[in-house]
């Protein structure tokens, strides 16, 4: 029913104050989200988390009260729930090997995820499966051949000459290089049309706390599971309604900064470290990279503040040091900060959920709304990928 409303309201808004997509550019035509019906609020999450796990140490609670505080999340959803840790208790037990069941959830639930996000999108869409041409497919949360593209492809009944890109383990910067790709494809294809899908749970790396490894418990303070779906096609038909251009993307790593984010697969699952430097590196060289991307808008007066910002929110002091740094005003932030009190930081997803945040106050503000905007994420690397978009 949102999505049928959703579209009707666009349609009205073409037919009067909509921008025009540039021939040939890429746009994104439609967006869905979906969430495991488990949801954490942060007030309750330290007392069920230490039940589930069994732990009873003062100082490990007193630590992740003052991470739930911190990390601004309000809310999350997460496959995991009382009923899964019944089935695998074996999850709490220290250097016990659950690979095997970590992925036998995982697997399972990221492509039913990605499926329900995919109807949700291909719904506002208004179109049908037999219409979409490529898959692109993106997860760091399961690991199978083949993947889980193929079944998803099978759920959702798209065409078995479905054109498939499969994204494994690039982490939170995932989303945007897929919707990089897909804009390349979207581009390069006269009349194909995308789907980009992104699905994740923290299932491999949920572990009991162990102080030697402090950043367990940021994970379990800050993480979130969903899933989000685009449709991605140029020159759009009558029929469609597209809300955003991808005007141009940008790739960058930073050299010499490979052990920065940290993640290794092991018997136990995925162990992350993060380097305190994180977010001095990211602040060093955001300004650049951002001058960069809004040099193609191709005016030479466009301020930073005279955009819209999706900025992937690895975590509250990532946004602070870009606030501070490139001297944004508050409110350029806000849509990344809600989407962090929302979701958590859900990895891949949560540039999406953000470009919806975006997308209604956008509408909000109609065609005196801002034209230009910078999408952001950051990963293992360290990466930047970065998209100039245009507003429609």
């Amino acid at each position: 029913m949102l999505a049928t409303g959703r579209v009707a309201k666009q349609k009205e808004i073409s037919q009067s104050t909509r921008r025009v997509a540039n021939k040939g550019k890429a746009t994104v035509l439609a967006l869905g989200k979906a969430f495991p019906s488990n949801v954490v609020s942060q007030e309750n999450l330290v007392e069920e988390y230490l039940r589930e796990i069994k732990c009873d140490d003062p100082s490990i609670k007193e630590k992740l009260q003052h991470l739930c505080k911190t990390t601004t999340v309000k809310t999350r959803y997460t496959v995991m729930s009382s009923e899964t840790m019944q089935k695998y208790p074996e999850l709490a037990t220290e250097g016990s090997p659950t690979i095997k069941q970590r992925l036998e959830i995982a697997n399972e639930a990221v492509v039913q995820m990605a499926y329900e996000a995919s109807l949700a999108c291909i719904k506002e869409w208004g179109r049908t499966v037999e219409d979409i041409t490529h898959l692109v497919y993106v997860s760091s949360s399961e690991f199978r051949l083949p993947g889980g593209d193929l079944y998803l492809s099978a759920q959702l009944g798209l065409s078995n000459e479905v054109q498939r890109v499969l994204f494994y383990f690039l982490g939170c910067y995932g989303g945007v290089s897929g919707m990089r790709v897909a804009k390349d494809i979207a581009e390069n294809n006269p009349g194909s049309r995308v789907l980009l899908t992104t699905s994740e749970t923290m299932v491999l790396g949920f572990r009991p706390p162990n102080k030697a490894r402090p950043y367990d418990l940021v994970g379990a303070a800050l993480f979130g599971d969903g899933a989000a779906a685009l449709i991605i096609g140029a020159d759009p038909t009558e029929s469609e309604s597209p809300f955003m251009e991808l005007h141009y993307a940008l790739q960058q790593f930073l050299p010499g900064t490979h052990g920065v984010i940290d993640g290794r697969l092991s018997e136990e699952g995925i162990s992350f470290k993060l380097g305190r430097e994180l977010p001095q590196k990211i602040e060093d060289n955001i300004e650049e990279f951002c001058k960069k991307l809004v040099a193609k808008a191709g005016s030479g007066s466009l301020e930073l503040n005279d955009l819209f910002w999706a900025v992937h929110p690895g975590g509250p002091a990532i946004l602070n040091g870009l606030e501070t740094k490139l001297e944004l005003k508050p409110e350029k932030l806000e849509c990344s900060r809600q989407a962090l009190m929302d979701y958590g930081n859900a990895s891949s997803n949560t540039i999406f959920y953000i470009m919806d945040k975006v997308r209604g106050e956008l509408e909000k503000k109609g065609r005196g709304g801002e034209e230009w905007g910078l999408g952001l994420a950051f990963g293992p690397g360290i990466t930047f990928e970065g998209f100039l978009m245009r507003s429609l």
